[in-house]
């Protein structure tokens, strides 16, 4: 089978899952559903009924946070580490998760309470860290596992930002220990609107930027021989990025390792054409962010654990393997 034909089914079958996921999202929890009850419940149901309400107003959003923050990181995820032509790269190693964080913190204690203002202040706190990052790569050529320590200093940066803002204004975000490590538990359906306008204008300017994306793929020297002007498009791709992420952790907090594990998954099955790749990451990041946070609330029942603790335990051991694979390459 041409990798062409294999990418295009990667598709096809991470949609399918997808569906099963969400259903799986929908159906299983503190309280079961069937599924034959769940389609009677959504087709019929009335607004005073329990489990309508249960599925309207705590699963549905829930489950739609999920699908939006794991596809929003998983392609950012991909576009950072074809601009800096790097496995190691994602949101939240190199400190873009956690300038998004800083930043909603921030409008959280002095903006008013516009549910706007949040992804806003999530996607320039996100491009802060893009080109901070980018900058810092521009002035010397570093190795991976430098840029690794590079993106970690200004993650530090970042976070102590945040600790601040939480210290001063502790009463400035409502669950913001949910939110330091990452949980959907909080999220209603209010709060996802602009932040799904933001990621679904992100996806598509993804999509259409990923022959350049490609191009960056072959090197900044071959790209520069194809006419490319290569600092000015990864400015570009940086912000598009930015646009994911900080609208995934507009909402969803500093949830990590989604843009690391899903992209990699996916290069290692289809290749690095990324105009297979990102709409691959896309349909897996959802999955993986959707059942990933339905282990996380079902595994430990009557006890909920944020989604970012699991994402931790998984992605952690990942990176490590990742770290000590490209060591061993330089």
């Amino acid at each position: 089978m041409g990798r062409n034909n294999k990418a295009r089914l990667l598709i096809l079958l991470s949609a399918a899952g997808l569906a099963v996921s969400i259903f799986l999202g929908l159906c299983l929890g503190t309280c079961n559903i069937r599924p034959s009850v769940l389609v009677a419940t959504l087709s019929a149901g009335e607004p005073d009924d329990f489990l309508y309400r249960i599925l309207l107003t705590v699963r549905l959003p829930r489950v739609t946070a999920a699908l939006l923050s794991g596809s929003a990181l998983a392609v950012s995820g991909a576009i950072i580490q074809s601009v800096l032509n790097n496995p190691l790269a994602s949101p939240n190693i190199i400190g873009v998760n956690a300038g998004a964080g800083l930043f909603v913190l921030l409008a959280s204690a002095f903006l008013p309470a516009d549910p706007l203002f949040l992804p806003l202040s999530a996607f320039s706190g996100a491009l802060l860290a893009c080109m901070l990052v980018l900058a810092i790569t521009m002035t010397g050529r570093l190795s991976r596992v430098m840029l690794v320590l590079t993106g970690f200093a200004v993650n530090s940066i970042f976070s102590a930002g945040m600790n601040t803002v939480m210290i001063l204004y502790p009463d400035a975000y409502v669950g913001a220990g949910n939110f330091l490590v990452g949980g959907l538990s909080s999220v209603t359906s209010n709060v996802l609107v602009y932040p799904s306008v933001f990621i679904a204008a992100g996806f598509f300017l993804a999509l259409l930027c990923s022959k350049g994306l490609n191009i960056l793929n072959l090197g900044a020297d071959s790209a520069k021989t194809l006419g490319m002007n290569v600092n000015a498009c990864r400015c570009v791709y940086l912000a598009i990025a930015a646009i994911l992420a900080g609208a995934a952790v507009s909402f969803a907090g500093m949830i990590g390792f989604v843009g690391l594990l899903v992209p990699h998954g996916v290069k290692l099955m289809i290749g690095q054409d990324n105009r297979f790749v990102i709409p691959a990451s896309a349909l897996t990041g959802g999955i993986f962010v959707i059942l990933c946070d339905l282990m996380a609330r079902t595994l430990f029942l009557p006890y909920e654990l944020p989604v970012g603790i699991l994402m931790s335990f998984l992605g952690g051991p990942f990176f490590l393997y990742l770290i000590l694979k490209n060591r061993r390459k330089e």
